[in-house]
């Protein structure tokens, strides 16, 4: 896998933590449950072994990323020969006390029939820990040392290489498919799969805290679409218990791939 550009990623987060989405579909840096927690995702560093989510269509030919207005909320477009499909990735923002630290991945295609592939492989503690693969009822989960993961999916999941899941299938014009990625604490169950209806409720909870927050915004010149996709940004980068603002969700990310400097300007 080839390494992205920073700007060619999307950012989500739920105020404890955020996770860098790749315009090729795969998340490639995710620190849990906190910013200055290890990654479980970390390829945009290490492509071989650094842990990694991809959802997309198998030959997109070209793709594109945008928020639903006034949100964090990241939609991202692909499109082919076939048709074209669009995957909505979020992280809801819960109650504090309540966290259960989720991320929802949700596929769908606009038109046409599409092949899709996932492959999740996480790599526990910047992939120093090795990790086991527990198949249950509504999809897998992934136990390291001190953390347990979470992978609720309607679609059947394979085993792969290096403790990974995968799938393939096909989506018709108008059918959709989720993955919720969970954070298991203690004795904590997995969770089942998301119904339709339980999807868009989870996603309509989202919108409505972020176009909430929004709405304080008492700036309405000509500027104000960039004026509150800079606060959006920014507010996903406060660490909620404390209010602290980190410097960058990639604060600890080098320079350049091998360099000296561990800060990453970009």
């Amino acid at each position: 896998m080839a390494y992205l550009p920073i700007e060619d990623h999307g950012i989500i987060g739920d105020l404890h933590t955020a996770a860098l989405v790749g315009t090729d579909g795969t998340i490639d840096w995710l620190c849990l449950p906190r910013f200055d927690a290890p990654s479980v995702f970390a390829s945009i560093l290490d492509d071989a072994k650094g842990g990694h989510f991809r959802l997309r269509p198998i030959n997109p030919v070209r793709s594109q990323q945008l928020y639903l207005p006034d949100t964090n909320v990241l939609l991202t477009r692909f499109l082919s020969p076939e048709g074209v499909a669009e995957t909505t990735d979020f992280m809801p923002i819960e109650p504090v006390g309540k966290e259960h630290h989720q991320l929802v991945r949700d596929i769908h295609v606009i038109r046409g029939r599409l092949s899709i592939e996932v492959d999740c492989r996480p790599a526990f503690d910047y992939a120093r820990q090795e990790h086991e693969v527990e198949f249950v009822e509504d999809g897998v989960v992934f136990r390291a040392p001190g953390m347990a993961l979470n992978l609720a999916s309607e679609v059947p999941l394979k085993g792969g290489p290096g403790g990974s899941v995968r799938a393939r299938f096909t989506l018709e014009e108008g059918e959709s498919v989720s993955f919720v990625l969970q954070l298991l604490e203690g004795d904590e169950r997995p969770r089942g799969v998301l119904t339709r209806a339980e999807c868009r409720n989870i996603l309509q909870q989202t919108l409505d805290y972020w176009r909430r927050w929004t709405s304080r915004c008492t700036y309405h010149g000509r500027w104000r679409e960039m004026v509150v996709r800079s606060a959006l940004a920014l507010k996903l980068m406060v660490y909620d218990p404390t209010g602290a603002l980190v410097a960058s969700p990639t604060m600890g990310l080098p320079e350049t791939i091998g360099g000296e400097r561990n800060w990453d300007y970009r």
